[in-house]
């Protein structure tokens, strides 16, 4: 297996993503891990790295800031573009990135193209709960608007992914709403409702906000924009609430010695809430497979979306999905 990791991508790059590979491809002999990005500045920091790590030179970086279309299609030899393009050529299984999140979804749509009666992508991150079995989110931004169909199609790529890959037994989907009465909503999520209701998924019906991580269901559908606003708050708050217990036990000699008491319980919360323990984004329903990590991914956050893409090649989970969407374009629904 091969899976190529786009370098020069993200707020901490290159050295996180460097240093996340190098962890990676330590405990993990059997893959190839190839970073995509500038061979001056990556070499020097692979002395000491595993055999099973290499560079694929790119000379280009997509920034942060730029539009996603102008720069995809100008900076071709940029690691972004690169990385997907061997996505596409067969030269790479898998793709991270913690760059330009529009570049990157831009990228593949261009280049590898959408599954076969997919109508439109899903970006796919999966978030905290309280019993750290994690949900996933989808569309959590890919696209802002959408049709009670795609949320169908939402619907069964996460199932497939929380069956095969998060190892959930017929994963509880769940369509996020206003409330949790069958006829609450706008048009968008009472049309889906229905849908839902009709397949054969384990439909749980509508789920508020606060009930994500309660892990009331282990798959939230929704459209980009309310998802990205759900992904967005729940990041907001966890880093204002560990913020807050950071000052409040360093305040006072007490409350640092109760801190010192309670650590092992305060680290075992900061693993719950910690993205970098949860991977990276699966842009669901692309031909090939492509990871988006956080922008701000640090070593420990790349380490685990290359240890999320080595089990999603594994169960070929795409090719799983394209079985699945094209009986359900034939009326099958799942």
């Amino acid at each position: 297996m091969i899976i190529a990791i786009d370098a020069m991508g993200g707020d901490l790059a290159p050295a996180s993503n460097v240093e996340g590979a190098i962890e990676a491809a330590r405990e993990m002999p059997d893959i190839r891990l190839v970073l995509v990005g500038d061979e001056a500045r990556l070499a020097p920091m692979l002395a000491q790295a595993p055999k099973n790590i290499e560079i694929r030179h790119a000379s280009e970086i997509i920034e942060a800031d730029e539009e996603p279309v102008k720069a995809v299609r100008r900076k071709r030899d940029s690691s972004l573009v690169v990385g997907v393009t061997m996505v596409k050529n067969k030269e790479a299984d898998v793709i991270i990135s913690a760059g330009n999140t529009g570049a990157f979804m831009t990228a593949a749509l261009l280049i590898t193209g959408r599954i076969k009666g997919i109508d439109r992508p899903a970006l796919s991150p999966i978030v905290p709960t309280i019993d750290t079995g994690g949900a996933m989110i989808l569309d959590a931004g890919a696209n802002m608007d959408a049709h009670p169909r795609n949320l169908l199609q939402y619907a069964i790529m996460g199932s497939i992914y929380a069956e095969k890959v998060m190892g959930v037994k017929s994963p509880r989907i769940g369509l996020l709403n206003v409330g949790t009465e069958e006829r609450k909503g706008n048009d968008l999520t009472k049309e889906t409702y229905g849908l839902l209701q009709e397949s054969s998924l384990n439909f749980v019906g509508n789920v508020e906000a606060r009930d994500v991580m309660e892990h009331v269901c282990d798959v939230v559908v929704c459209d980009g924009f309310s998802g990205n606003i759900l992904l967005k708050t729940m990041e907001g708050m966890a880093k204002t609430m560990m913020s807050v217990m950071k000052e409040e036990f360093t305040r006072t000699v007490t409350s640092q010695l109760a801190a010192m008491m309670l650590r092992p319980g305060l680290r075992r919360m900061k693993m719950k809430m910690d993205y970098a323990e949860y991977g990276g984004a699966l842009l669901m329903g692309v031909q090939g497979t492509c990871i988006k990590a956080h922008g701000s991914s640090n070593a420990r956050a790349i380490y685990t979306a290359i240890k999320q893409a080595k089990k999603f090649v594994e169960q070929d989970v795409n090719s799983l999905i394209a079985r699945e969407i094209q009986g359900e374009s034939g009326d099958n629904h799942v």
